[in-house]
């Protein structure tokens, strides 16, 4: 589309705009504000009357909804209106309404928010509808809703107004209804198994009981800074010590880390707490709640995702870490003896660790490199090394691991329990080993809670723990592609001055006019390109390339790789991974154009093969260490696998 033609396009907009803020003044003139309305009664919903249509024929109903669709012919007319259960067609007829009345309905825009009285029949086509007796603007509609026919289909703008989404997709809709039956289902297993739903603080001066990094804040009042939460643990640890045997709680918290397809910011868990049982009996409780809801919501427990069968009709499969490394990597990890060892191997099989990484800590990153991904139908893997489990029991018989869990779906992590540690002694060890981390660098360590040593001082029974991802469920039993589309309202970077006024400046044509942003650069110069891995003949006979930006996400444990799906123009996904989490996050990446060096040699980086490098551009900061780096941005006009000359 050329810029004549978006320009032109623009004054359109606003035209219809002013004419439907004209409408309401006429409307307001003539004493008919439908804004001054404040209630309407309703007495049946869309999908009740077609469900129902044998016992409502003929019968008068009164529904209201938002008008989707209208087709005026002369002196009968049809329009469609949209409620939450769905859509329903109304005849409306001059003599049926009366003529001022059918004026007033011509005049009707697309959004409109209407009350509609009537018998229900069926039209000449077959369809279920309502012979309209009266019609009653409720709300008049200012703006302007996307095309009808192919509904709101830009995934920025429908994450940012999701209202604007769960209008126009239908499947937005289903999703989010299916949520809601989720934790409903899950809430009343979990109280016909005799659980309490408690609620915990969300402020915390210690936040604790997971391995991340916590928002901070200050309390005004108490002049004290606070910590948003990272997880449920510790406050419903110290109710098991009150003696509240069975507890669980379902709440937002909060991590200070990336986003990207599986990972927000702000999400929801759900943890609970038996008094009494151990990591097996959480397994149990966990294979039995994910068929229960899978039963109560899909009507079946064979769930589909991305078009691979998930079975949770049969008997998980019990897996120990060891187990696993050892079936998906090949290493027998009983034969290791000892951090070199573990480090030794990690070399051999191009797994990167960090200095202070112990044994334990290698073999989980065994374990993420080889297993994860072939987790793909429900399955627990057992027994974790110590290192990376300071709230959990060790496990009598062989103390390197604990009596910890970690539920596996699609080879996702959907849950993570314990038995858990109640020896206040060993748990202060556990503590301290942490603050050591910390004191290392380790961002995600936990500090000692003075408090929680005092509860297990008190006396905590044996008990079991687990916590659930609710957002990874939801994307699971809704096939659902990012934790985004199951998230109404998912955490988004603010455009420019948009989180000033409230993102409504997120439009195209906006986005057009705004001035770009001013780089001062005077100081640039281009990143280096693998110094020592690329000699000047391979630079010289490079071949640079347009590629779009498919897909973007963070590459686990590492606080730098973005990983990057791109088309190159070839029909083949290429990846690609930079080192520039320090500047993007992935959700402003995609749909991108960026120029590559596409005959690279390929590279490994994290276990995961980067086939060529993005190019960027380092700022150097005047009067400063410090550089600021961008990735070289072209127009987006410009097609994949286009050649740089």
């Amino acid at each position: 589309m050329s810029e004549q033609q978006k320009k032109a396009q623009e004054p359109d907009l606003n035209q219809l705009r002013k004419v439907r803020r004209e409408k309401l003044a006429e409307l307001q003139g003539a004493g008919k504000d439908p804004f001054q309305i404040t209630n309407y009664e309703v007495t049946a919903h869309a999908e009740e009357i077609k469900a129902d249509y044998e016992n409502l024929e003929g019968q008068k109903v009164s529904v209201a909804g938002r008008v989707m669709q209208k087709r005026v012919m002369g002196k009968a007319s049809f329009c469609n209106i949209l409620d939450q259960s769905g859509n329903i067609q109304s005849y409306v007829a001059r003599d049926s309404i009366g003529e001022e009345a059918y004026k007033d309905f011509k005049k009707l825009d697309i959004g409109d928010i209407v009350g509609i009285e009537g018998e229900v029949f069926t039209t000449k086509t077959g369809e279920i509808s309502i012979h309209a007796t009266s019609v009653k603007l409720l709300s008049k509609s200012l703006q302007i809703l996307p095309e009808k026919f192919h509904g709101l289909t830009n995934t920025d703008i429908r994450y940012r107004q999701r209202y604007v989404d769960l209008i126009m997709n239908a499947e937005a809709r289903d999703t989010f209804v299916k949520r809601s039956r989720i934790l409903s289902a899950i809430r009343r297993y979990l109280d016909g198994e005799g659980f309490l739903e408690v609620e915990t603080p969300m402020l915390v001066s210690n936040a604790g009981g997971a391995a991340a990094r916590p928002f901070e804040t200050h309390f005004n009042a108490l002049g004290e800074d606070f910590k948003l939460r990272i997880s449920l643990e510790l406050y419903l640890k110290r109710l098991i010590v009150g003696g509240l045997e069975r507890v669980y709680e379902i709440g937002r918290v909060f991590r200070n880390e990336g986003l990207d397809t599986r990972h927000n910011p702000e999400f929801t868990l759900m943890e609970l707490y038996q008094a009494y049982t151990d990591y097996h009996g959480m397994m149990d409780l966990t294979e039995n709640l994910f068929r229960h809801v899978a039963q109560e919501v899909l009507g079946t427990t064979t769930i589909v995702y991305n078009g691979v069968e998930m079975d949770l009709g049969k008997p998980f499969e019990r897996i120990t870490m060891v187990e696993a490394v050892k079936k998906y990597a090949g290493v027998d990890w009983t034969q290791v003896k000892d951090t070199e060892d573990a480090k030794r191997l990690a070399d051999e099989h191009h797994v990167e660790y960090e200095d202070r990484h112990k044994k334990g800590d290698i073999l989980s990153l065994f374990f993420e490199e080889f297993a994860e991904e072939h987790l793909i139908q429900p399955t627990f893997v057992m027994d974790h090394p110590i290192e990376i489990s300071p709230l959990t029991k060790k496990k009598p018989e062989d103390p390197e691991y604990v009596e910890r869990f970690e539920f596996f779906m699609n080879g996702w992590e959907m849950a993570n329990a314990y038995s858990e540690l109640n020896d206040p002694i060993d748990q202060r060890e556990r503590f301290l080993a942490q603050e050591e981390l910390l004191a290392q660098g380790d961002e995600e360590a936990n500090t000692t809670d003075e408090d929680f040593l005092n509860a297990l001082e008190i006396g905590m029974p044996p008990t079991g723990g687990i916590g659930y991802g609710i957002d990874r469920m939801c994307m699971l039993f809704t096939d659902s592609a990012a934790i985004r589309d199951v998230l109404l309202f998912p955490t988004m970077k603010s455009l420019g001055d948009v989180n000033k006024k409230n993102d409504v400046k997120n439009q195209a044509a906006e986005e057009m006019k705004a001035e770009p942003e001013k780089i001062d650069f005077s100081n640039v110069k281009i990143e280096p390109l693998f110094e020592e891995e690329v000699d000047f003949d391979t630079f010289s006979k490079s071949d640079f390339r347009a590629v779009k930006v498919k897909e973007c996400v963070a590459v686990p444990k590492s606080k730098k790789l973005l990983q990057f799906t791109l088309d190159d123009g070839t029909g083949t996904d290429r990846t690609i991974l930079s080192g520039i989490h320090a500047y993007y996050e992935p959700e402003e990446l995609v749909g991108k154009t960026l120029i590559a060096i596409t005959n690279l040699p390929p590279r490994k980086m994290m276990g995961i093969e980067s086939c060529g490098m993005l190019l960027s551009a380092v700022n150097n900061l005047k009067d400063s260490e410090d550089e600021e780096l961008h990735l070289i941005m072209v127009d987006n006009h410009i097609p994949a696998g286009a050649k740089l000359y």
